[in-house]
């Protein structure tokens, strides 16, 4: 076992359970498996939203805490004065991503940089059975040497449960800026 698998390694017990750490051949996966669901060990957190309007509309969280006005971006017709599902998907991938390399990170025994950065983009566009998104990732790893940022970044992307929902469903790009 390496000292990314080693239980010892892990640094955060609250994520322990979300990314409990599994043998090295655990983190390369057969074309065969990345075309399966994932499905859930345990549930460690459920978020629940209620939508009303759609994009001319509003979503709440169950507890308040998100409370957002949406509109159509300018660029599909709308007014643009609000937010939109593909920057509410942005950030949410964008977050989730970082708290992925931050748990490998504590996993390998790295420090990530102080600002270290996540710029998402998602795209929005017509498919032949009607409409779907593609990603993009780019990180910002000042002063980490660019072989490790690398590897740091392919590890982060098997774990992120953003980029496991998205694997084999849409384009992803990461990349080290």
């Amino acid at each position: 076992s390496c000292s990314l698998c080693a239980p010892e390694s892990v640094f955060n017990p609250f994520l322990y359970p979300l990314f409990n750490p599994l043998p090295c051949e655990a983190f390369t996966s057969t074309p065969q498996e990345l075309s399966m669901p994932t499905v859930l060990d345990k549930v460690l957190y459920t978020a629940h939203a209620h939508t009303t309007g759609g994009r001319e509309g509003r979503s709440v969280s169950s507890d308040g805490v998100l409370d957002v006005r949406l509109t159509a971006p300018k660029e599909l017709g709308g007014k643009g004065d609000a937010t939109n599902p593909e920057q509410l998907f942005a950030a949410g991938y964008s977050a989730c991503f970082m708290g992925a390399m931050k748990h490998v990170a504590g996993m390998k025994k790295l420090a990530i940089p102080a600002d270290a950065a996540v710029d998402a983009s998602v795209d929005l566009g017509p498919t032949p059975a009607g409409f779907g998104i593609a990603a993009k990732l780019v990180v910002s790893l000042p002063g980490m040497d660019r072989a490790a940022a690398q590897d740091l970044i392919d590890t982060a992307h098997k774990v992120c449960p953003y980029s496991n929902a998205t694997r084999g469903n849409i384009v992803v790009d990461v990349s080290l800026a």
